[in-house]
């Protein structure tokens, strides 16, 4: 019997015999240039109708073939998630190196990819998941939606849902809405560092932030969302100032570059994705931190030896360091960090694991 065959009887025959609901996910990704104009196209499937139930689509900007194939998978499964948490979920792919990869069956080598496959792993329980390869002949749907995204992005403009080829059933509740559409390739699961939070905006005189205070056990997971943050949007008024400097430090930070596009960058970390982008639309005047809004973003930066280190490179890369009378204990005795303002006036605060 076939592998890809064996897979998806398993599945199927699973999904039956425990009564739980199976959804199937068809996913397809494409660079035009390899790297070049990259887009993915994903969509869930009931498997027993073969209603399409959700459709998801998105230019990545500059891209990789493979990483445009992984961001399709991601999406895909997050939209299974988001229509039956409790689903078990059969995937199907023209891609042979996902699926290997995702099997268990190939080693991933390149540290990107590795990013990518943690966090596919991440968005269900792996033994809920199967994975088939089929030939794109298969695949014809998502390939329709992938091409649609890259179109998309060659033209400069987001993917337009309602201009799609692919119809979505009229079920009532269990078509979930896509996400709010921008440019970026997908992305992992906590084993590098991630996005921690954005603190409350500061009071009009310039005072030292407040310890971290973590929630009580009883109250976290009462809900049946993640509770994480899925990306952050930074806008610029100088995104070549604004990819030397914040850019620069999301690298050093264990980000990576996941797509580029003329008005902005998206940097992929363990769960979610940063962006920096400017045009037409970022008014003048620059960022102030203290005024109502987003006040600054945290990072977890590893040991104190390494926030020590990220001070002293950023600072020659024009960053300034804040409080520094405090530093480096400004958030508190215990709260080991730095507070940095890169040029431009956006504030980031590196925070070292505690213990180290």
């Amino acid at each position: 019997m076939a592998e890809g065959v064996s897979s998806h009887t398993a599945a199927g025959s699973a999904g039956q015999d425990s009564g739980e609901r199976l959804l199937q996910v068809e996913a397809d990704g494409g660079s035009r240039g390899n790297p070049g104009v990259a887009g993915y196209g994903a969509l869930v499937r009931d498997p027993r109708t073969g209603a399409v139930l959700d459709i998801d689509a998105r230019p990545l900007g500059t891209a990789s073939n493979n990483v445009a194939e992984y961001s399709g998978l991601i999406a895909g499964l997050e939209m299974a998630r988001r229509i039956d948490p409790e689903a078990r979920v059969h995937v199907k792919l023209d891609s042979k190196l996902v699926v290997e990869q995702m099997s268990g069956r190939w080693k991933i080598k390149h540290a990107d990819m590795q990013k990518l496959a943690t966090r596919a792993r991440a968005i269900l329980p792996t033994e809920k998941v199967t994975y088939q390869w089929i030939p794109r002949a298969q695949n014809k749907d998502a390939d329709l939606l992938s091409n649609e995204a890259m179109d998309a992005g060659a033209k400069g403009v987001p993917w337009a849902r309602a201009d799609s080829g692919i119809a979505v059933a009229l079920a009532g509740s269990e078509s979930a809405q896509p996400e709010p559409v921008h440019p970026e390739p997908a992305q992992p699961e906590p084993a590098q560092p991630e996005l921690a939070e954005a603190s409350v905006p500061e009071a009009a005189a310039e005072v030292a932030p407040a310890p971290t205070v973590q929630p009580a056990a009883a109250d976290v997971g009462t809900s049946r969302r993640p509770g994480r943050l899925h990306h952050v949007e930074i806008w610029v008024d100088d995104l070549a100032r604004a990819r030397q400097t914040l850019g620069w430090l999301f690298e050093e930070l264990g980000y990576v570059v996941s797509g580029e596009w003329s008005e902005g960058t998206s940097y992929q970390g363990a769960a979610e994705y940063l962006v920096l982008e400017s045009g037409p639309d970022v008014a003048s005047g620059g960022h102030d931190r203290l005024r109502p809004g987003l006040n600054h973003v945290a990072f977890r930066a590893g040991s104190r030896a390494d926030v020590d280190a990220l001070v002293e490179a950023a600072t020659q890369r024009g960053f300034t360091l804040m409080f520094s009378d405090r530093h480096p204990f400004a958030g508190g005795r215990s709260h080991y960090a730095a507070y940095l303002e890169a040029p431009g006036g956006f504030q980031v605060e590196l925070v070292a694991d505690p213990l180290t």
